[in-house]
């Protein structure tokens, strides 16, 4: 995996391929967003001015090639069947835009990608804000790590998936969003779910639902905030505790919000733990 622009990558072709969007003063400290499976960067909109609220940060958002306003023949599926690929898109945004000293906001599988990238390429990250991570879903018995699914559960997941996108997104937003007494949030991620082309959509599954990051995690060197829910369908409690003693360097806070999106459902507890995070 290269860990700088390839040569002759020009790159405005890279803020175009994925869809960068920059916002805040152009000497702030930066916050890159890093966009989960399924969505888009539009999935931070609730959080956006509460981050911008001070004009503060340079606040720097893209979609993973695939996905919103991206750049959809650039898609491979080839490539983009591993999440190397994804960590390749998120390093060489940074280096396009000539970053330093970064803050990774990153939810869900963005996380991983986060993790991966610091790994790669520390001297480019000051710290890492990980939203409902998971370094992998699946259980691993003879580890003692409980991941939230078994192999059955995953295997179950992606095949109803392959076999009826639209029925799978109605089935699994509810389950994703959480927060019933506000079903309109699950509607939202329905939504976003289903403008995923199919292709994209079942290939990004497997890669979110079977990566497995455990290995990295020693080698990370960068400080992270471990944002965990209450109550989190995907990501249980038992996952932020392996996260936070497994990262050196790392804080855990559990929030009151439930679900697995929580820029989406409490946005403001969301801003207030990652703003204090991010300013000290």
């Amino acid at each position: 995996m290269p860990t700088s622009l390839e040569p002759g990558l020009d790159p405005h072709e890279v803020l175009v391929r994925n869809n960068v969007t920059v916002v805040g003063p152009e000497d702030g400290p930066v916050l890159l967003l890093v966009h989960g499976f399924g969505c888009d960067q539009s999935m931070y909109s609730r959080l956006l001015p509460f981050l911008s609220e001070t004009d503060t940060f340079r606040i720097v958002m893209f979609d993973h090639v695939g996905a919103g306003g991206s750049r959809l023949d650039a898609y491979d599926p080839v490539e983009y069947a591993a999440l190397d690929r994804y960590v390749t898109d998120l390093l060489e945004v940074c280096e396009a835009l000539a970053l330093k000293d970064v803050t990774v906001v990153a939810h869900s599988v963005g996380a991983m990608m986060a993790i991966a990238a610091s790994v790669l390429r520390p001297d480019l990250l000051k710290s890492m804000v990980l939203l409902a991570p998971s370094p992998s879903y699946l259980d691993d018995d003879d580890a003692g790590y409980v991941g939230g699914m078994s192999l059955v559960d995953v295997e179950d997941l992606l095949g109803s998936l392959d076999d009826n996108h639209m029925a799978w997104a109605s089935a699994m937003a509810p389950v994703v969003m959480g927060n019933p007494d506000s079903p309109e949030l699950a509607g939202e991620l329905e939504g976003s779910f289903c403008r995923v082309d199919p292709l994209v959509m079942r290939t990004f599954a497997r890669v979110t639902f079977t990566s497995d990051i455990r290995d990295l995690l020693p080698a990370v060197t960068v400080p992270s905030l471990i944002v965990q829910c209450s109550n989190d369908a995907l990501a249980p409690l038992s996952v932020g505790e392996y996260l936070h003693a497994e990262l050196a360097g790392s804080e855990l806070v559990v929030l009151e919000a439930t679900g697995h999106v929580p820029q989406v459902s409490a946005p403001a507890e969301t801003a207030r733990v990652l703003l204090s995070y991010a300013a000290a």
